[in-house]
């Protein structure tokens, strides 16, 4: 896995003139900070579930529910896009 996504950990390693920051304000923006805790967000999380060991990164990866659930999340909120 390349860790290829358009979110600021990525750039900060390849595009170093582009701010590894969160719009929100966070220090870096992550995929687990987007699923898990990125204020942007929060209006869509529960489509990845309702409790913290449904959004766990093995579940949404790691099942087919919740890749599911992931797809669904990243196409109605946008998440990931540049």
């Amino acid at each position: 896995r390349t860790g290829h996504a358009h979110i600021g950990s990525y750039y900060s390693r390849f595009v170093p003139s582009e701010s590894a920051e969160c719009s929100c304000g966070h220090h870096i923006q992550t995929r687990e900070h987007i699923l898990q805790d990125c204020p942007l967000y929060d209006r869509y999380r529960h489509i990845l579930g309702e409790d913290e060991e449904d959004r766990a990164m093995e579940e949404l990866l790691g099942t087919r529910e919740g890749v599911a659930r992931l797809a669904e999340f990243i196409e109605i909120s946008g998440a990931f896009e540049k």
